[in-house]
């Protein structure tokens, strides 16, 4: 009876632990439906949310710099960089009100905040990122008029047009999101399957098939073609004036000269079309697919696919420091000002 008694008593004190382990990685010990936390080491949590703080600084503190250059020195209030601005927005807003909340999401598998404030912050994602890629498409028709037009941009492409065009990105945007996130039209039909794998502590969107195709043909696949095409015939436009001022110039230094700003030119454009591409179609082609095969993706691989499309709002602030001279100058002047105390930075001048 006594080895009976120990042997009871021992299994009871393991059921006791396993339950004691498996409170541990779950989101809400105390709820039934509780969510299971990602169990991963301490010093890999440490790294994930090293790479992640210092990708949102960069991205809030790299827009931030943008947004003030443009403001602060009107050799820069131009209507191409006018967009320029309003996308840094867009991306300052991304780091500073989504990516954080996000972070924690894909570190601890877990969403803390409740229902309404997931379905706020999916919105706001959804918004700024739609408004990201808004804004590059029409950063690439701006350059192309400005290039392959130039006589009529001057008269049609006023700041005052440059401002519609922008308020209705943010406008459509905003509406189409929210609309979409609060009406729930992209869960129509999986109903029954996020019943299924429902539990607290999640924030996941799920789009239908319908919305599976309609969201990323409508603002990646087409905004990616229209961007696609236009830098193509830029770069030939670009390519073929080089050449003609090549023949026309004399001297070589002015023909070498000529030749690197074509090379220049030609490395920027494929910089910002390959950054885009590479950012943003693991996440579209996941979101597209993923309702045709029953959700196959894992939730970690998507969390990824998820933080390399934020990675273009990073990289976007990157690109005009180190490629455009005129952001180069303003950030020199700013980063003087602030640091070395030099006052009247509006009257240096740069190029």
């Amino acid at each position: 009876m006594k080895i009976i008694y120990l042997q009871m008593s021992n299994v009871m004190t393991l059921n006791k632990t396993d339950i004691y382990f498996e409170n541990m990685f779950l989101c809400y010990p105390l709820l039934p439906n509780s969510c299971p936390k990602l169990h991963r080491l301490t010093v890999v949590k440490v790294a994930i949310y090293i790479f992640m703080v210092l990708m949102i600084l960069t991205t809030v503190f790299g827009n931030l710099l943008i947004i003030i250059s443009i403001s602060h020195f009107k050799q820069l209030q131009s209507p191409t960089h006018l967009i320029v601005r309003s996308l840094a927005a867009s991306d300052c807003l991304l780091g500073s009100l989504v990516m954080p909340y996000s972070m924690v999401r894909s570190v601890e598998g877990c969403w803390y905040l409740g229902d309404v404030v997931c379905t706020v912050h999916s919105s706001l994602d959804m918004s700024f990122c739609i408004s990201s890629l808004l804004h590059l498409s029409l950063i690439s028709v701006d350059r192309y008029m400005a290039i392959c037009d130039p006589l009529r941009y001057r008269m049609r492409v006023t700041n005052n047009t440059v401002t519609a065009f922008i308020t209705f990105i943010w406008l459509f945007s905003i509406f189409y999101s929210f609309f979409i996130v609060f009406s729930g039209v992209n869960k129509i039909g999986l109903e029954s399957f996020i019943m299924q794998v429902y539990c607290v502590g999640s924030c996941v969107l799920f789009f239908n098939k319908q919305w599976g195709i309609i969201c990323p043909i409508l603002t990646f696949f087409l905004p990616g073609t229209i961007m696609s095409s236009l830098y193509m015939k830029i770069f030939y436009v670009a390519q073929k004036h080089a050449k003609v001022m090549s023949e026309r110039v004399t001297g070589r230094l002015k023909s070498q000269s000529s030749a690197h700003r074509e090379r220049k030119a030609a490395k920027t454009l494929a910089i910002v079309m390959g950054v885009f591409l590479f950012c943003w179609l693991p996440f579209f082609t996941v979101t597209a697919l993923d309702p045709f095969f029953n959700f196959f993706t894992p939730a970690v691989v998507f969390d990824a696919v998820i933080w390399f499309a934020y990675l273009n709002s990073t990289c976007n602030p990157l690109i005009y420091g180190f490629f455009y001279p005129c952001f180069q100058s303003a950030f020199k002047i700013l980063i003087s000002t602030y640091i070395c105390g030099i006052k009247d930075c509006k009257t240096l001048v740069f190029e």
